[in-house]
C-alpha cells in the first residue's frame, strides 16, 4: 500500500515551505523517522522524516518547489513487518555511521571533493561523522599540499570575469521572507547609547569561574538576552504581534536567537525565557546555536518565536538597524562594545559604550514604547545585576 507524504505544518504562522534536498530517491528503502527530505521554512533547514518504513516509489515535489502545507510531495510504499520500535534505531544507526548533515554536504558540493577525497577524511562527530571543522580542515590540508611559487612579477594576470553564484533554498528563503516584512511591516526605527563599562568588569571577573562552576560559556548574547527579557516582562506590547483586527500579547518569551551559519541566518528560539536564570539562558544559547551551525536544528527549535536578538557587534557592527523578523512586532539588535572618552560629572573619561538599536512595526506600538523599552534595556545593563541573576 502506497502512503501520501504530505508538508507538514512547520508553525503557527507559516503555511507554506521549499523543497531543499531529497535525500532519497524512487526505489530506495526508508525506515519510519529516518530523514527523507530537507525542507526549508523560518530560515532555517530542517529535516522531514519518513512517517512510515517502506520504499520511496515516487516524488511529487521538485527540489526548489515552494508548496503549501498539506500538499502531497511524495509516496511511499508501506513494508508490512517491522514495528515503530525496530525502524528507528536502524535508522539512527545508518544517520550517524554514514550520511552527511545538510551544512557539510554543501561545503563538498561547493568545494568539489570527490567521493575518494571524502574517504580520506576522518570524522570526529559523534559516531565518526563528518563536521563541518573536519571538512575545512581537509581543505587547508589540500590548499597547502597545493601551494605553488608565486607567478614571476612580468606575468599579467588575467582578466577578472563576473561570476553568478545560484541561490541555495535557506538563501532564497531568507529573501523571501524578509522581503515580505519590509512589504507589509511599516518600520519605524529607535538607538540608545549604554555605558556598560561596569557589566564589562563583572563578565571579565566572572567568565572563567562561570564556566568551571555550571560547565557552560558565559558570553554577552546571553547578558544581552536577560536584559531583553526583563524589558519585555516590563513591556508587554514589544513581544506582541499584528493581526489586523487586534494586537495579540503573547502569554510567554520565546526569545528568538539569530545565529550566523555558513549560507545564511537562522533563529533557534528560547522558549519561555521569561522562566530562565542567566544561567539557563547561556546553557540553551550554547546548545542551540551548536546545534544551528551543525545543522541539526529541528521544527520545534525554530517555532513560536515572539521576538529576536541579534547581536551584529560580535562582527564589528557598531550601529545597527535589522528588519523585524515576521510576523513579530520587533528585533533588537545589540552593537559591538567600543571604549569611547565621553563626559563624566564634567569630566572626560574612558567608558565601555555600545548601542541598543531597536527595529519595530509601528502598527503595534509608538516610538515612546520603543525607547522606554530601550532604556529599560539600557538601564539592566548598566545596573548588571539585573542581568546577572
Amino acid at each position: 500500500m502506497a502512503t501520501d507524504v504530505r508538508l507538514p505544518q512547520l508553525g503557527e504562522s507559516t503555511y507554506e515551505a521549499t523543497i531543499g534536498r531529497w535525500l532519497k530517491s524512487p526505489g530506495d528503502q526508508v525506515e519510519r523517522f529516518e530523514p527523507l527530505v530537507e525542507l526549508i521554512t523560518d530560515k532555517v533547514n530542517v529535516e522531514m522524516p519518513s512517517p512510515v518504513a517502506g520504499r520511496l516509489v515516487e516524488i511529487l515535489a521538485q527540489e526548489g518547489q515552494t508548496l503549501p502545507v498539506g500538499s502531497v510531495i511524495a509516496r511511499v510504499e508501506e513494508a508490512p513487518d517491522k514495528t515503530a520500535e525496530e525502524e528507528r534505531p536502524a535508522a539512527e544507526e545508518r544517520r550517524a555511521a554514514g550520511r552527511l548533515s545538510p551544512l557539510v554536504s554543501r561545503l563538498v558540493q561547493e568545494h568539489g571533493i570527490t567521493p575518494e577525497e571524502l574517504t580520506q577524511i576522518r570524522g570526529t562527530g559523534a559516531g565518526g561523522r563528518i563536521t563541518k571543522q573536519d571538512v575545512l580542515a581537509f581543505l587547508e590540508r589540500k590548499k597547502a599540499a597545493a601551494s605553488a611559487p608565486a607567478a614571476p612579477a612580468a606575468q599579467t594576470p588575467p582578466a577578472a570575469e563576473e561570476r553568478r553564484v545560484p541561490l541555495s533554498p535557506i538563501r532564497r528563503a531568507i529573501a523571501e521572507r524578509l522581503t515580505r516584512a519590509k512589504r507589509e511591516i511599516p518600520h519605524a526605527y529607535g538607538v540608545v547609547e549604554a555605558d556598560v563599562t561596569e557589566l564589562v568588569r563583572w563578565y571579565e571577573a566572572h567568565r572563567e569561574p562561570f564556566q568551571r562552576q555550571h560547565g557552560v560559556r558565559l558570553t554577552y548574547t546571553a547578558l544581552f538576552a536577560r536584559a531583553a527579557v526583563e524589558a519585555l516582562r516590563a513591556f508587554p506590547v514589544v513581544n506582541a504581534r499584528w493581526a489586523e483586527d487586534a494586537i495579540v500579547l503573547q502569554p510567554h518569551v520565546n526569545l528568538g536567537i539569530a545565529v550566523s551559519v555558513e549560507d545564511g541566518l537562522v533563529v533557534p528560539v528560547i522558549h519561555r525565557a521569561e522562566e530562565k536564570s542567566l544561567v539557563g539562558i547561556a546553557r540553551e544559547l550554547e546548545d542551540l546555536t551548536r546545534r544551528a551551525r551543525e545543522g541539526k536544528l529541528g521544527l520545534e527549535d525554530v517555532q513560536g518565536g515572539t521576538f529576536t536578538l541579534t547581536n551584529p557587534g560580535v562582527f564589528g557592527s557598531i550601529w545597527s538597524l535589522p528588519i523585524v523578523n515576521y510576523p513579530q512586532a520587533a528585533i533588537l539588535a545589540t552593537d559591538a562594545i567600543v571604549k569611547r572618552p565621553v563626559v563624566r560629572e564634567d569630566a572626560i573619561a574612558i567608558r565601555a559604550v555600545m548601542h541598543l538599536g531597536l527595529s519595530f512595526d509601528h502598527r503595534v506600538f509608538d516610538g515612546a514604547v520603543a525607547v522606554q523599552f530601550l532604556n529599560h534595556v539600557k538601564a539592566s545593563l548598566e545596573a548588571v545585576e539585573p542581568v546577572t541573576r
